[in-house]
């Protein structure tokens, strides 16, 4: 593809905005944040967008490309549909003016999950870990925290008031990789199930869908640790236990 391109892109702040429609020359092998920064350069200096590695492993680069959630340095422009190309920020987060958002919500949500809780009789020159073990939450650590996921996830996309009860597909997968490493001896299922509202997930795949680092966010994570709220909350032969663990720890302090 090259020539120019008719690219939409949305302009405004926190208080409103609009599209407007600039023709740009573009470059056969180009992406979309090829476009948008030589835009920037030629007719538009006040364009806000911010990008920084353009290699898709920074996730800086985040926006909605003709309405999906993409990075804008792996969209190529050869693989959308001809004709004008749409760019608008992110949907989820408040706009701080043009395509950057304030994604600091997600910030906020990071510092509620508790640590990595290592056992408390071992050094960290002790660690010790076969890698079939640490192979499991391997994956959740590729995430480049691009938002997309949140972005696309309707339960935050849709409904503004579920941020203060609901934590989005990036920190599920945050809490699977700190269930699932041999070495952590925290509980977190309650806080999951209470605090970050996994059980609002329907498990639509959206999030797996958009993800730029391949993460099987929904079958791997989501998924994986609903079983294990299920197994902890729900299952009968967990509450027998727990009952008569009760039932004897009250015969102990001599219960009638």
């Amino acid at each position: 593809m090259a020539g120019d391109l008719t690219l939409r892109v949305w302009r405004g702040d926190a208080s409103g905005g609009a599209l407007v429609e600039y023709l740009v020359p573009v470059q056969k092998g180009e992406v979309v944040l090829d476009a948008v920064l030589r835009l920037q350069a030629t007719q538009a200096g006040d364009l806000a967008v911010r990008w920084n590695c353009k290699a898709g492993k920074c996730g800086s680069c985040s926006a909605e490309i003709n309405g999906h959630p993409k990075l804008m340095c792996m969209a190529r422009l050869s693989a959308l549909p001809h004709g004008r190309v749409t760019v608008t920020p992110m949907r989820a987060f408040p706009i701080i003016r043009d395509l950057v958002c304030d994604v600091s919500w997600n910030e906020e949500r990071a510092r509620r999950i508790a640590s990595f809780t290592p056992p408390p009789d071992l050094t960290p020159g002790e660690y010790r870990m076969f890698q079939e073990d640490v192979g499991r939450s391997q994956e959740f650590r590729k995430c480049i925290e691009c938002w997309l996921c949140q972005d696309v996830c309707h339960v935050i996309r849709d409904h503004e008031e579920n941020k203060p009860i609901y934590a989005g597909p990036r920190f599920f997968i945050r809490h699977a990789e700190l269930a699932m490493h041999p070495l952590d001896t925290g509980d977190r299922l309650r806080e999951l199930r209470e605090e970050d509202g996994l059980g609002l997930c329907n498990v639509t795949k959206c999030c797996t869908e958009v993800c730029p680092a391949g993460i099987k966010i929904t079958d791997n994570a989501i998924i994986a640790m609903k079983e294990r709220i299920a197994d902890q909350c729900y299952d009968p032969l967990v509450r027998l236990v727990r009952l008569v663990r009760l039932v004897r720890a009250w015969r102990h302090r001599g219960g009638a």
